[in-house]
């Protein structure tokens, strides 16, 4: 009573009496519209096709935004790589509005809007808003989504035990939806045509102090969605060289919770792997998994590449994929990949080389123990893996310029990855950089000069003194007479009469004429053979033209 007296005596309020009675913040932030003169974004810098998304939808009555990633790198002056529009509309609403549009995903639906076709398309991809979620309303799941596909079929929102979200379809409000965004930084919503950004979580005030901020507690965060370890190794490698710092909370669980990644499905890993590696910063990414240390244990491809970081031809094939995203060109994943494997193949083929093996038999064969070793099953069997091949089979095609070879190589649809994986062999002195140069000369000559380099290469071949052919030798069947060494033939007698002995076989010789296989015995000797059976068929040591 008397501590009451005295709090009304000098004004204490009720709310200063007791911490617990303040009012909570609220989990899904306060809404802040941000105008132009306060955050500065370039509208020039937003792709004309990301506004048309935004528009179509707003004229259509719903709300639309440019979001995420592209907000954030349009804040530091960036133009972005990628942009994904978030809306109030459903994603079968999203899909009506727009010619060519697409429904993906199980665990987490979106729509890809397609613009253009073949390799001047591009996706805008748009998301709709989700509702903040308590993971332990949620269904639990035993297995993951590929072992419970079908008991997660009819479910909205869905968590495995551990906490991970395997469901995540649930709409709701914008302040919730940014609630349950990864950082700050990447939980804004850009309206380009009012030029207003909206922002909940200070994700304007992060992105000025350079900050990489989890929403929420980053430990719970990563174990709802184990992949966001790997895209905060992702972000800090691209922010970094703006001078952007993970915050001490948000690092900290990061090496310690990198076990929860093995129940994640490969396909998504390979895939979070792949923009680690093929996003501009693929060097800066790798720097950044060592420093952190998680070089290893989060994707195995993942760990050659870090293990391998510093081999001369991987590292200038990094340089030239961050150059080329840089300059705005396409990169494949089948050729990066080709030359994180390429050490492999080139050991276990030339491991073959000197088992005097056919070159390409052996090629084939380093190949196949290499995807065995370094991929299994993931991709290494489908149209990646054929590009992989096609790739590392070209190389010693490209030794062969004589004749319609060269022409037929020129014409093979994988010709430019190929000679671009020839042309970093050539730099790091793997082979001749001439090779390389006169390859680039005659890819781009006209018909007339591409037949004068070819025959300059074959009077160049003809001066070379030739080295003699050794004869093929093989143990004759009857008394160990060398093959090489015809049987003596008495006078008068004709080739006919050696019982269907032939002439030795030179390496390079044609084939022999299938009918001299066929010939029949000497009619002095039919009678011998009707009880024994046919002929006995040439061995296959004397096949023609097989380098065996």
């Amino acid at each position: 009573m008397i501590k009451k007296f005295i709090d009304k005596l000098f004004g204490k309020s009720d709310s200063a009496e007791s911490p617990s009675k303040r009012v909570p913040k609220s989990p899904f932030g306060k809404r802040h519209d941000i105008e132009f003169k306060d955050h500065g974004i370039n509208v020039k810098l937003v792709d004309e096709r990301a506004m048309d998304v935004v528009h179509v939808l707003k004229q259509a009555g719903f709300q639309a935004y440019i979001v995420g990633g592209a907000v954030r790198d349009l804040l530091v002056g960036l133009r972005p790589k990628d942009f994904d529009v978030a809306t109030d509309a459903t994603p079968e609403q999203v899909k009506s509005l727009f010619r060519r549009a697409f429904i993906i995903g199980r665990r987490f639906r979106i729509v890809h809007v397609i613009y253009g076709r073949g390799r001047e398309h591009e996706v805008i991809e748009v998301s709709t808003f989700r509702a903040h979620m308590d993971s332990a309303l949620a269904e639990q799941v035993g297995g993951n989504e590929r072992t419970s596909k079908s008991e997660l079929a009819g479910m909205k929102h869905a968590v495995h035990a551990s906490g991970r979200v395997l469901r995540d379809n649930v709409w709701g409000p914008m302040e919730e939806d940014a609630a349950r965004r990864d950082f700050t930084i990447n939980a804004m919503y850009y309206d380009p045509e009012t030029q207003v950004v909206v922002d909940y979580h200070n994700g304007i005030g992060d992105s000025k102090k350079k900050i990489v901020r989890m929403i929420g507690n980053p430990a719970l965060r990563y174990r709802e969605d184990p992949v966001r370890i790997i895209r905060a190794v992702r972000f800090g490698a691209k922010l970094n060289a703006l001078g952007f710092k993970f915050e001490e909370k948000t690092a900290a669980p990061l090496k310690d919770m990198c076990g929860l990644l093995a129940d994640v499905p490969q396909s998504r890993l390979f895939d979070e792997m792949l923009k680690l590696l093929q996003t501009g910063h693929s060097l800066a990414s790798i720097a950044q998994l060592k420093a952190l240390g998680m070089g290893t244990g989060i994707y195995p491809l993942l760990d050659v590449v870090v293990e391998m970081s510093d081999d001369p031809f991987l590292k200038l094939a990094l340089q030239d994929t961050d150059r080329r995203v840089a300059e705005g060109k396409p990169v494949a994943p089948s050729f990066l990949l080709s030359c994180v494997l390429w050490a492999d193949v080139r050991s276990g083929w030339d491991r073959r080389l000197k088992r005097n093996e056919p070159p390409m038999p052996a090629l084939q064969d380093a190949i196949d123990e290499a995807f065995n070793a370094r991929i299994g099953d993931v991709s290494g069997r489908g149209k990646l893996g054929i590009d992989m091949r096609e790739i590392w089979t070209m190389q010693p095609r490209f030794e062969k310029r004589v004749g319609n070879a060269p022409y037929s190589l020129l014409e093979q649809p994988r010709f430019r990855a190929g000679f671009d994986f020839l042309r970093l062999r050539g730099q790091i002195g793997e082979i001749d950089p001439a090779l390389g140069e006169w390859w680039e000369k005659f890819s781009t000559a006209y018909d007339d000069e591409r037949h004068d380099m070819i025959e300059a290469i074959r009077e160049t071949q003809q001066k070379k003194p030739q080295t003699p052919r050794a004869r093929v030798k093989r143990a004759d069947a009857d008394g160990g007479r060398p093959a090489n060494m015809a049987p003596a033939l008495s006078s008068g007698s004709s080739p006919g009469d050696a019982d269907g002995l032939e002439l030795p076989l030179q390496e390079g010789d044609a084939a022999p004429a299938k009918k001299r296989r066929r010939r029949r015995k000497p009619a002095s000797r039919a009678a011998e053979g009707q009880d024994g059976g046919s002929e006995s068929p040439p061995s296959a040591g004397a096949s023609p033209a097989t380098g065996d």
